[in-house]
């Protein structure tokens, strides 16, 4: 049987990540050009109700935290020349990284990519969205694999 253990300090930190991050990104680094991309100004990007606004995306990054702390998990799992399972112990920052680079550029910059076809985005602002995703489920990864 497959144990799979829930390091909640992890993945609420983990959670935190795309607000963190969001707040660097979208602001200060690439935050005009993201507006821009958009054609919006800083003031119609304002979320009408705050509270509402980052309180369901830190729901939602509490999920996505969730789930990548599954799937990181499962990962490393492995079976020995006798056919008995056993934890991989490879578990370093750079690892989980790596694991969560490549479901953040395989699962969510693809739905990135369908929604912007159909919503008719301008292709910067495809390219700092699927970057900002890719990075937050990097770091996120790294966190919750080397946090055990």
């Amino acid at each position: 049987m497959v144990d799979l253990s829930m390091n909640w300090p992890a993945i609420i930190v983990a959670a935190l990540i795309p607000m963190i991050l969001g707040a660097i990104y979208y602001g200060p680094l690439f935050g005009k050009t993201w507006r821009d991309s958009l054609g919006k100004t800083e003031d119609e990007l304002k979320p009408n109700n705050a509270a509402l606004a980052y309180g369901g995306a830190l729901i939602c990054a509490f999920l996505v935290s969730t789930s990548l702390n599954f799937i990181i998990q499962l990962v490393h799992k492995d079976i020995n020349s006798a056919g008995e399972l056993f934890v991989n112990t490879n578990s370093t920052f750079g690892h989980g990284a790596l694991h969560g680079a490549i479901l953040g550029l395989t699962f969510v910059g693809p739905v990135i990519i369908s929604l912007s076809i159909f919503h008719k985005m301008n292709w910067k602002t495809v390219v700092l969205n699927v970057a900002f995703w890719s990075a937050c489920f990097a770091i996120m990864g790294g966190i919750l694999d080397v946090w055990k």
